[in-house]
C-alpha cells in the first residue's frame, strides 16, 4: 500500500461477508468512459420471478479527496505576506501554517499557458498555447485549439465519478471560438466542467464583467456595490453546498480562478486605504525588506542576493514626486485587491469547513499563473487600453484621476517598477520565461488527511504540470490510455504525491523547458540557462532570434539567478542551449514567433478568422456581447452602418449599436430623439457628430458613414450621418484605435453592455432602446 493509500484510510474490504462472495471487478479505469458490463439476457417473463442485476453506477474510489485548485492571476513571488510579501493574505497564512509551501514551483510566465498546462498536466505548446488565445497562429504549439489527444483533468477526474466546477477566469477557448456558434468544444462545460460561471477571456472589469452561467450570457444585477470578486466567490460557495448536500459521499473538483490580480485593478476603495503610506519607500525598498523577509520565514536560503534590477527600471529616488505619488497609490490598489481576493477565498475555505469537507480537501493555492505584470510600463496605466494601443499616458494625466483609481471609471494598471519589486528577489517578470521572476510562483498546498506536516516548507523543483498528475495519485486513479474515444498523449508533469510528506525528497523533475514571446530558456539538472529576447515594455526585441544573449546560473547555489556564468563556462552554457532546442523540437515549440501586437491581426498570424473574406454583417435586436474577435474588424478601414428603425409616437432614446465601452469604442444612439454618434478613443478623447433634428415617428433609417484617411493604422476620418438618404451632420474623428477596442466588451445591438461609450447615457438595460430596430448592417471597405 502507499502512503498515499495510509493516508486516506483506504484499505482491504473491512465488512465480515465479503469473504463469502466474490469481490465484484474493479473497473477499467484506464479507458475513459468506463465501460458498463455485459449484462446476462433476462429469459424470465415474468418481472416478479427475476431477480434484478445491480445498477452500474461510475464512482470515485473510496475515500477520494475533495479538490480545490485556486490559481491568482498576475501575482508576483514576492507579493503575498505568505512568502514575505508586503500583501497581508491571511488565508494563503493560515492554511501554509497548517500545509505546505513550495518555494521552488514555477509556471509559464504567461497566463493560457500556464493554465493549459495546469488543466492538462502536459506542455503549453503540447496544448496548441503557445501565447494567449488572441495572437493564436498556424503553426503546431501556437494554433489555440487544444488536441482531443490531451484531455483535461477535470473530463478525466468527473469520468471517474467527480462532480466537477470552474469559477472566474478561463482563457483557453481559441478568440474566434467565443461567440453564439462555438464550436463550445473548448468551453468549459465541454472541457470537463459540469458547472462554469465566469469570463471566457484574458480579464474583465471587475465592476461590470461580461460572464457565462454555463454557455449563457450572464445579466448582472442593478447592484452599485456589484464587484465580481465577491460575486464569483457566492456562486462558488453555493454550488459547493449544494452538491455536498446533494450528494455528500461524491468528491468534487473546483478549479477557482479569479481575474485577481490581473489589470484592471479594480477594488473597493476601502480595501486599497488600508495601504495608505506603506509603499510610499518605493520599489527598491520594497524588494529589499522582501528579500529580508524571505530569508528570515526560510522561504529563500540565506545569503540569498537580490538580482540586478533590469535597466529600464528608474531608481525611486531619482522620480519627481508626482511620479512617487501616482506610483505608490497604484500598489495601494493593487495591494487591496489581492488581499480582497484572499478574504474571498477565505470565505470559500470557511464554507468548505462548515460543511465537514475540509479535513479530506486536497487544497492547492497557486498564487500566481507567471509573475508580477510589467505590462504597465514606465508609468502605469489610468486606462489598459492604452497599453494594447501603442498609447502612451503622462503621468499628469493620471494624476487628474488619481482619487478614482481603482473605481469603475478606470481600468488601471501599476508602473513596472513594482513588478519587479513584486518578483523579488529575481530580475525580471510575467512575459519573461526562463527568469524566475516571470515563472517562480508561491503555492500553498493543504490537505490535513493526506499530509502530516505542518508549517513546512518543500524545495523540489516543481512545474506547473505537476498538478494534474499528483490529483490523479491523490484520488487512487491511473492515467488513462484513452479518453473518449481518443488515445492520450502521456502527462508531461511529474506527480508532487512523494514530496507531501517527505521535505527531503530528491527531485524528480529534472528539465522543463521555458518559451513565451521569444523570451526562453531551459532549465536542466540544477542549471538554468535563458536569454531575455525582449522585456514586457520594449516595443521591438533586442536582437534577431539567432543573435540573442544567453545568460547562464547555477540555480542549485544561487537561489535569485543574481550570478551569470556564462563567460566563465561557455561550454556548459553550449550544452544547455542543446537541451533547450531538443526539448523545443520535442514539444512543438518551433519555430519562434517573437511578433507581438501585430498577432492581434488575425490575417497576419494566420489563425481562423470567423468573419474572413466577409465585408458586410447583418445584425438583429439581442445580439449583444459579440467579442471583437468573432465580429468584423472595422479597425484602420473605412465603414458604413445603417440602421433601420420604427420610432414610435413620443420619440425614442438609447443605443441602436455600440462596440466596445468607456475605455475605447464607438456607439451610433439617439440622445432626445436624435441621431448621435461618438468615438471614443481609448478613454482619453470622445468626438460626438449629433444630428440637430428628432427622429420623428415611424420607420426611419439611419446611415453612419466613416470614411478612413488611411496611411497606417489609428488615423483618423470623416464622420458623416444621414437620416434617410439626407446628410444631417458630420464631424472628424481626429484619432481611431488601432489594434484592439476592448479585452471584455463585445458589440451590442440595442443597447450598450457593461459600460458605457459615451457619458449620455449610462449602460446596460437603462442604454435599451425604446422604438423597435429592424435590423442593423455593418459594412466595410
Amino acid at each position: 500500500m502507499t502512503a498515499l493509500t495510509l493516508a486516506l484510510g483506504i484499505g482491504h474490504a473491512g465488512d465480515t461477508g465479503a469473504q463469502n462472495r466474490p469481490a465484484p471487478a474493479a473497473p477499467d479505469r484506464t479507458i475513459l468512459p468506463i465501460a458498463e458490463p455485459r449484462r446476462t439476457p433476462v429469459i424470465e417473463l415474468d418481472v416478479r420471478n427475476a431477480k434484478a442485476p445491480p445498477r452500474f453506477e461510475v464512482k470515485a474510489p473510496k475515500g477520494a479527496p475533495n479538490v480545490v485548485i485556486v490559481l491568482l492571476d498576475d501575482m508576483g513571488f514576492a507579493h503575498p505576506s505568505t512568502f514575505g510579501g508586503a500583501i497581508a493574505m491571511p488565508t494563503l497564512d493560515r492554511l501554509a501554517a497548517n500545509g505546505l509551501r513550495y518555494n521552488n514551483m514555477h509556471v509559464a510566465a504567461l497566463c493560457s499557458p500556464s493554465r493549459a498546462a495546469l488543466i492538462t498536466g502536459r506542455n503549453h505548446h503540447t496544448n496548441n498555447t503557445g501565447a494567449v488565445q488572441e495572437i493564436a497562429t498556424a503553426f503546431e504549439g501556437n494554433t489555440g485549439i487544444r488536441p482531443a489527444s490531451v484531455a483535461p483533468l477535470p473530463e478525466m477526474l468527473r469520468l471517474n465519478g467527480y462532480n466537477t466546477a470552474a469559477f472566474g477566469k478561463w482563457h483557453l477557448t481559441p478568440a474566434w471560438e467565443t461567440s453564439i456558434s462555438g464550436p463550445y468544444t473548448t468551453w468549459p462545460t465541454q472541457s470537463g466542467f459540469e458547472k462554469f460561471y465566469g469570463f471566457l477571456g484574458g480579464e474583465t472589469n471587475q465592476w461590470s464583467p461580461l460572464l457565462y452561467d454555463g454557455v449563457a450570457r450572464v445579466e448582472l444585477p442593478a447592484d452599485p456595490n456589484y464587484h465580481f470578486m465577491t460575486d464569483m466567490t457566492n456562486q462558488a460557495i453555493a454550488w459547493t453546498r449544494f452538491q455536498q448536500s446533494m450528494t455528500p459521499g461524491r468528491p468534487f473538483f473546483m478549479y477557482f480562478a479569479p481575474g485577481a490580480t490581473h489589470a484592471p485593478h479594480h477594488v473597493p476603495k476601502e480595501w486599497a486605504d488600508k495601504y495608505k503610506g506603506k509603499f510610499d519607500a518605493g520599489w527598491d525598498k520594497y524588494r529589499e525588506d522582501a528579500l529580508a523577509r524571505q530569508i528570515k520565514l526560510g522561504i529563500v536560503p540565506a545569503g540569498t542576493k537580490l538580482a540586478p534590477k533590469p535597466a529600464g527600471i528608474k531608481d525611486w529616488d531619482k522620480l519627481t514626486a508626482d511620479e512617487r505619488r501616482l506610483f505608490a497609490r497604484q500598489m495601494e490598489v493593487f495591494a487591496g485587491f489581492a488581499e480582497q481576493a484572499d478574504h474571498e477565498i477565505g470565505r470559500l475555505v470557511k464554507a468548505i469547513e462548515d460543511l465537514g469537507a475540509m479535513d479530506n480537501t486536497l487544497f492547492i493555492y497557486v498564487a500566481g499563473d507567471n509573475g508580477a505584470s510589467a505590462e504597465g510600463g514606465a508609468t502605469g496605466l489610468f486606462n489598459e487600453l492604452t497599453f494594447f494601443n501603442g498609447v502612451p499616458e503622462a503621468v499628469e494625466d493620471q494624476l487628474k484621476n488619481l482619487d478614482k483609481w481603482g473605481g469603475p471609471e478606470t481600468y488601471p494598471h501599476y508602473a513596472a517598477g513594482w513588478a519587479i519589486a513584486g518578483d523579488a528577489p529575481f530580475a525580471w517578470s510575467k512575459q519573461v520565461a526562463g527568469d524566475y521572476g516571470g515563472t517562480k510562483t508561491g503555492m500553498v498546498v493543504h490537505w490535513p488527511k493526506g499530509i502530516k506536516a505542518k508549517g513546512e516548507i518543500r524545495s523540489q523543483w516543481q512545474y506547473i504540470t505537476d498538478l494534474a498528475p499528483t490529483v490523479l495519485d491523490a484520488a487512487h486513479l491511473p492515467f488513462p490510455r484513452s479518453v473518449n474515444g481518443t488515445v492520450q498523449k502521456p502527462f508531461e508533469g511529474v506527480s508532487m504525491a512523494y514530496t507531501l510528506n517527505d521535505g527531503k525528497a530528491k527531485d524528480r523533475r529534472t528539465t522543463q523547458y521555458f518559451e513565451i514571446l521569444g523570451n526562453r530558456g531551459i532549465y536542466h539538472d540544477g542549471w538554468l540557462a535563458r536569454t531575455v529576447h525582449r522585456a514586457p515594455w520594449e516595443p521591438k526585441a533586442r536582437a534577431t532570434l539567432d543573435k540573442d544573449s544567453w545568460e547562464l546560473f547555477d540555480a542549485r547555489n544561487d537561489y535569485s539567478l543574481a550570478t551569470d556564468l556564462a563567460a566563465q563556462q561557455p561550454e556548459k552554457l553550449k550544452q544547455m542551449q542543446a537541451v533547450f532546442m531538443k526539448e523545443a523540437a520535442k514539444y512543438n515549440v518551433l519555430p519562434i514567433d517573437d511578433r507581438s501586437v501585430e498577432r492581434f491581426n488575425a490575417a497576419i498570424a494566420g489563425r481562423p478568422d470567423l468573419m474572413g473574406p466577409r465585408t458586410s454583417i447583418t445584425l438583429y435586436p439581442g445580439m449583444t456581447g459579440m467579442m471583437e474577435n468573432t465580429f468584423i474588424n472595422l479597425k484602420n478601414r473605412s465603414s458604413t452602418l445603417t440602421a433601420e428603425l420604427d420610432v414610435p409616437q413620443g420619440g425614442a432614446e438609447g443605443v441602436v449599436f455600440a462596440q466596445g465601452g468607456r475605455f475605447g469604442g464607438f456607439s451610433l444612439y439617439l440622445k432626445d430623439g436624435r441621431p448621435t454618434y461618438t468615438y471614443n478613443w481609448v478613454g482619453l478623447e470622445r468626438y460626438t457628430v449629433a444630428s440637430p433634428e428628432a427622429l420623428p415617428p415611424g420607420k426611419a433609417t439611419i446611415k453612419l458613414d466613416f470614411a478612413y484617411d488611411g496611411g497606417g493604422s489609428g488615423k483618423g476620418g470623416i464622420a458623416s450621418l444621414s437620416v434617410g438618404g439626407r446628410k444631417v451632420a458630420e464631424g472628424r474623428i481626429e484619432k481611431t484605435i488601432p489594434f484592439l477596442i476592448s479585452p471584455d466588451e463585445g458589440a451590442d445591438v440595442g443597447e450598450d453592455d457593461d459600460t458605457p461609450v459615451s457619458g449620455d447615457y449610462v449602460a446596460g438595460t437603462k442604454s435599451r432602446f425604446t422604438g423597435k430596430i429592424e435590423k442593423v448592417t455593418v459594412e466595410v471597405r
